[in-house]
């Protein structure tokens, strides 16, 4: 695998002196790492345990039975169709359920 060094403002492989990126390349976007920064903390409100992190999270619902909330596995597609819980929370019934 080769190692790239920074010469003359430009990366190339160490051992060979090649760049990095040849003409193609470099009209291409650079991929680079996604970091996703971890989730405030919260009460769980299934069991009230602290939730400070992604996986304490992910256990959480693993060990509740609970998955997370995916607005396409719902039959509604997170749709509103009852009027009175629309009503008591200040919501509209979606058009196509009125």
């Amino acid at each position: 695998m080769p190692v790239f060094v920074r010469r003359n403002g430009e990366m190339v492989d160490r051992a060979t002196g090649a760049p990095m990126l040849t003409d193609d390349d470099r009209a291409k976007p650079i991929a680079v790492p996604f970091i996703m920064s971890d989730i405030p903390e919260y009460r769980s409100p299934i069991d009230g345990r602290i939730i400070g992190s992604r996986t304490q999270r992910r256990d959480d619902l693993k060990r509740n039975g609970c998955v997370e909330y995916e607005p396409s596995i719902s039959p509604t597609r997170g749709k509103i169709r009852n009027k009175d819980f629309a009503a008591k929370r200040g919501l509209k019934v979606s058009e196509e359920f009125l």
